[in-house]
């Protein structure tokens, strides 16, 4: 007889703690068996960029969930130099080998979505997709929506010479929702290319370059450019919205918005709509 009423009482209890905790979920816009989404991170193209994506996206999913939620993170950060010699010595299909291999492991390692904390390196995501079942968030299509949000058709393109020249960015730009991009003389190509991988991928901040990439963004501005990306994720360490008058698009904050949205969509949908 004890232990019957042991039992009775042990599953009154299991019962009460249910319907509490399924009231807070209620609360907030969950329902019980929602659950937010892994996000898959290859990084380290450069790490300052990638620290970027992580304050940031724990800081997003904080924000809109709220209490002591942070990001699910999975990440993959890689040694930039070896990139960086694949990409200035022509093997894409080395670091293509390399990216896919990444994604791989991210996804059986249970990550729901990949995302590569770069620009230039977009330039194979196409090829990294096929080789994973779980989504790829590419970075262009991310920043194209808030491009149309604006409502702009024209925009300036800074990044490194790989991403301003090539047409996996400005092709997939016009292709996919028909924005038009200018980039700077090759000169000024050169300059921002050198500010890129000799600076900022070192951690280098410098007056004297975030005055000369002001001056190239007043260039694209007064060549049409509605609006710049600012693509690569490592300048908007240099330059910030508050310095020039035209639109920026900060593509690493871009980036990492659209992977939380993604990562929170059935998660807490009141909170996202």
């Amino acid at each position: 007889m004890t232990k019957r009423i042991v039992l009775i009482l042990s599953m009154s209890i299991l019962l009460i703690l249910s319907v509490c905790n399924c009231q807070k979920y209620e609360e907030i816009g969950l329902t019980k068996e929602a659950d937010m989404k892994t996000i898959g991170l290859i990084g380290g193209m450069s790490w300052l960029s990638t620290a970027e994506y992580y304050r940031i996206i724990n800081q997003e999913v904080n924000k809109r969930v709220g209490g002591l939620h942070s990001a699910k993170i999975l990440m993959y950060s890689v040694d930039f130099d070896t990139i960086e010699k694949m990409q200035t010595e022509g093997r894409w299909d080395d670091a293509t080998n390399m990216l896919v291999d990444i994604a791989i492991k991210l996804e059986n390692g249970g990550a729901d979505c990949i995302v590569i904390c770069t620009n230039t390196m977009h330039k194979i995501a196409d090829d990294v997709q096929k080789n994973v079942s779980i989504p790829l968030l590419n970075i262009v299509d991310a920043t194209a929506e808030r491009i149309k949000a604006k409502g702009l058709k024209k925009v300036g393109l800074l990044g490194t010479k790989f991403t301003m020249k090539e047409d996996f960015y400005r092709g997939r730009l016009y292709k996919n929702f028909g924005i038009e991009t200018i980039i700077p003389g090759d000169e000024d190509i050169k300059t921002v290319n050198d500010i890129i991988y000799k600076e900022l991928c070192l951690g280098k901040i410098n007056q004297s370059s975030k005055d000369k990439i002001i001056k190239i963004i007043n260039g694209l501005a007064d060549n049409g450019a509605e609006g710049v990306i600012l693509g690569c994720t490592e300048l908007p360490l240099l330059v910030k919205q508050e310095d020039v008058n035209i639109p920026l698009f900060d593509t690493t904050q871009i980036h990492a918005e659209y992977a939380v949205e993604y990562a929170l969509k059935d998660f807490a949908p009141k909170m996202l709509s």
